[in-house]
């Protein structure tokens, strides 16, 4: 194991030892013992830079699975590096500042063990060179962020939002896999660097578009495009640490990430560019339009984050258009990897530092209310200069860092109509419409976020405490943030060498040049579409109470939020009608259900699939098994028509020792003595249950009720046999028998045959098979003591639901 993997174990051994430690120590705050981890592997990660910036890259290699290509394989380059840092540092900050936020009261140990998960499952994500690692890591963020989401557990809306981030994210999830197991068998490999080596044997793949196709839904969803962002607003109902960290730097960066490594494999793909454009330019343009109607600060800023993450998708899918030049014409297209790389740095600074004051405003004055809220600006001066730089910054304002991605992105939305390739020179002149659109509305809700909270009255008699500013801690963490801002913004060649060449390297097929950033380019196109946002959103901004009831006039209806709930609604109450329907209380009847099905599907099989019957090397028949066959069916004869319990229970045991029979004659004593065995403790259950038994008389049955047993029985028989025949006279691979007689004395050091092939060649599933007894003993023995002595489950039930009526 490398140092490499120890870093991303780090957070989840540390996950495992915190609530110990939260048990014992309770005059230190918890926190205090978790910031070192997020810390230290920041300064790990900044070792790594040197590396990168001279095009190299670390590999690091261990076994898990070989078998099946699961390898726990890390690969640090550019852009991992790039999500490396911004994972681990802006966790730092928020793991400093949740030690101000969350008191004591609360249930800390929980806390930073989901967070340690969450950072380490993130860091997993990004680093693993593993397809499949990637998968598990990748879930493993959504089960982390649905147990921080919900840590407030005693809230329905923090419920609410957790449920629904878990089901969307995690059908995302399964797309992912669906896509990822795609391109792993046209690619011939697991590994994401041999996938992107080797990308024309996936592009000539006929399985190609329907692999892109589900990866693209599993990152959409997992940054919360259009339309899948519904479950990010509802995930605001997380303590504010919990948004600030999952928001800037963290769960919706992971689809931004999985974009950005998968398109050299997807980039020449027409569908992959006007894709990943088009959603990201929707996705910009509807959550800056809906982010200007919000009342809630962190409403506001969850929509925000959606155009946001719109825009870098947007920029990632202008820059695939490089991969169909060469040259200086690849460059001219290839920047808009460099603007995307520098926005996601942009965007974890202002964004971290937003959320972080709207949890100071919400902890000082006890509400998030734009409406309650206003005046603050001298009561909470520190807070007001921090939300100034880090909205502004947002809004694409000078000389803050915001403002030069912004530039850069307005720049290639503007260029690619220039572009000859999938009409873009036509109908690409729509995209940089709707960036100016998005970006417009983008200006309007950031400069409100300011005026709203701090400019206006100041309303004392709305607000539920005092508003005072907070403690030295509690705004170091924002105002570090906002210092960046600063600091990005007038020198952007801190990052540039360092941090953003080597990951626009990792997404670029084409040379990447140093790249530079000035506050001023010149009159170009993009100066001129920013001096027409920033009048036009003036404009809006005065005029905000005229136009946005056109915005809150939107039916729910045309929102994916209205199916979200519609089929949660309605989902319960069909499937708890259905299950009814065969949940009836009888055994017979599940029977029916699952006997049917088999049925069902073993004629569907024959008739689909060809087949043969070979009887070649079937043994001939001796007089001794004839006659234990003729005992056979004649005891199942007499448990159909017998009349008596007890004799029904006799010839049942009747089969089982004649089937015990059977195995001595065919040599296999010990099969035959665990047979006796099974079928004595059975028949004396049965004896000891009879007197249990429901007093059924089974002679009152109507005829039609006999002729569907029989039916059920006959077909049930007969599907068994000819899948038996089948499975005999067709057997590919020779039996594993042979070597069993081989190495049965030789490898195990026994003679009994059987007992070596369970003990030692099928150790493990043995062990497995005895725990499976243990827990479904366990089961039943709970069943047992929690049982009602009066009332079954469904009387409960219906009883509950006439009281609710």
């Amino acid at each position: 194991m490398s140092w490499l993997h120890a870093a991303v174990l780090l957070p989840f051994i540390f996950a495992l030892i915190i609530p110990i430690v939260y048990r014992f120590v309770k005059r230190i705050h918890i926190g205090w013992f978790t910031l070192p981890v997020p810390v230290v592997l920041f300064i790990y990660f900044l070792s790594y830079i040197s590396t990168t910036m001279s095009g190299n890259h670390r590999f690091a290699q261990l076994l898990w699975m070989p078998q099946i290509g699961m390898n726990f394989n890390l690969y640090v380059d550019g852009l991992s590096l790039l999500f490396s840092l911004l994972i681990t540092g802006i966790g730092s900050l928020v793991t400093f500042y949740s030690i101000s936020y969350l008191s004591k009261n609360e249930q800390l140990g929980n806390f930073f063990c989901y967070l340690l998960l969450f950072m380490g499952a993130m860091l997993g994500v990004v680093l693993s060179d593993n397809v499949f690692m990637l998968y598990l890591f990748w879930e493993m963020t959504s089960f982390s962020s649905f147990l921080l989401i919900s840590f407030w557990r005693t809230r329905q809306a923090s419920l609410y939002g957790a449920q629904k981030s878990l089901l969307i994210t995690v059908f995302g999830g399964l797309s992912l896999l669906g896509g990822l197991i795609l391109m792993t068998l046209s690619g011939h490999s697991t590994s994401i660097r041999h996938l992107i080596a080797h990308a024309s044997e996936i592009q000539s793949s006929p399985t190609f578009i329907l692999a892109m196709i589900l990866i693209l839904f599993g990152a959409m969803i997992k940054s919360a495009q259009f339309p899948f962002y519904i479950w990010l607003p509802d995930a605001m109902e997380a303590p504010t640490p919990v948004s600030a960290y999952l928001h800037s730097a963290t769960m919706v960066k992971a689809g931004i990430y999985l974009v950005a490594r998968l398109t050299p494999i997807f980039a020449l793909s027409e569908g992959w560019i006007w894709t990943v454009t088009a959603i990201g330019l929707i996705t910009l343009f509807w959550g800056s339009l809906n982010a200007t109607k919000q009342l809630d600060l962190k409403g506001i800023l969850a929509f925000s984050t959606v155009s946001q993450l719109g825009m870098v998708m947007a920029m990632l899918g202008i820059g695939a258009v490089s991969y169909h030049y060469q040259g200086a014409q690849s460059q001219f297209y290839a920047a808009a990897f460099i603007a995307a790389v520098f926005h996601l740095i942009n965007h974890a600074t202002f964004k971290c530092a937003l959320f972080m004051v709207a949890g100071i405003i919400d902890h000082e004055t006890g509400t998030r209310d734009v409406r309650k809220l206003g005046g603050l600006m001298t009561v909470m001066p520190i807070s007001f200069t921090i939300t100034v730089i880090t909205a502004l910054s947002m809004a694409g304002v000078p000389p803050f860092n915001g403002f030069l991605s912004k530039e850069s992105f307005l720049e290639a939305m503007i260029n690619v109509t220039h572009s000859h390739l999938f009409s873009l020179n036509t109908l690409g002149v729509l995209i940089p419409i709707v960036a100016i659109v998005g970006s417009l509305f983008t200006f309007v809700y950031s400069v409100r976020f300011i005026g709203q909270i701090f400019w206006g009255t100041y309303k004392p008699e709305s607000l539920p405490d005092k508003p005072h500013e907070p403690s030295v801690m509690m705004w170091i963490a924002p105002a570090f943030l906002a210092v960046l801002v600063v600091v990005f913004g007038l020198f952007p060649a801190i990052l540039t060498q360092s941090i953003i060449d080597p990951a626009s390297r990792a997404i670029s097929n084409a040379y990447i040049p140093h790249a530079e950033f000035h506050l001023f380019h010149g009159f170009t196109p993009a100066f001129f579409a920013t001096l027409f946002i920033y009048a036009a959103g003036i404009g809006l901004i005065f005029a905000y109470h005229k136009w946005v009831k056109v915005i809150e006039a939107i039916p729910e209806r045309l929102e994916l939020n209205y199916l979200y709930d519609r089929s949660g609604r309605y989902m319960p109450f069909y499937s708890k009608k259905i299950t009814r329907t065969y949940m009836s209380g009888f055994i017979r009847n599940k029977l029916i259900v699952i006997l049917g099905s088999l049925i069902v599907l073993t004629l569907i099989t024959l008739l689909c699939m060809p087949f043969s019957l070979n009887f070649e090397h079937v043994s001939r028949l001796r007089t001794t098994e004839i006659i234990i066959v003729i005992m056979i069916l004649a005891s199942a004869t007499m448990i159909v028509f017998a009349r008596s319990r007890l004799f029904s229970i006799i010839m049942l045991s009747a089969v089982g020792y004649s089937m015990a029979i059977f195995f001595i004659f065919f040599n296999a004593p010990d099969l035959a003595l665990t047979q006796f065995v099974v079928e004595t403790i059975s028949t004396a259950l049965f004896l000891l249950c009879f007197y249990h038994l429901p007093n059924l008389n089974r002679y009152n049955e109507s005829r039609s009720f006999k002729i569907g047993n029989a039916l059920i029985a006959a077909g049930v028989g007969l599907a068994v046999t000819v899948l038996g025949l089948i499975a005999y006279g067709n057997q590919h691979f020779e039996s594993i028998a042979a070597y069993y007689k081989a190495n049965v004395h030789s490898l195990a050091h026994g003679n009994n045959m059987v007992n070596v092939i369970l003990v030692d060649f099928r150790g493990t599933d043995t062990l497995f098979e005895s725990s499976v007894l243990g827990i479904a003993g366990l089961g039943v023995y709970t069943l047992i003591k929690l049982r009602s002595k009066h009332k079954n489950g469904y009387e409960r039930v219906e009883e509950n639901e006439q009281t609710e009526k």
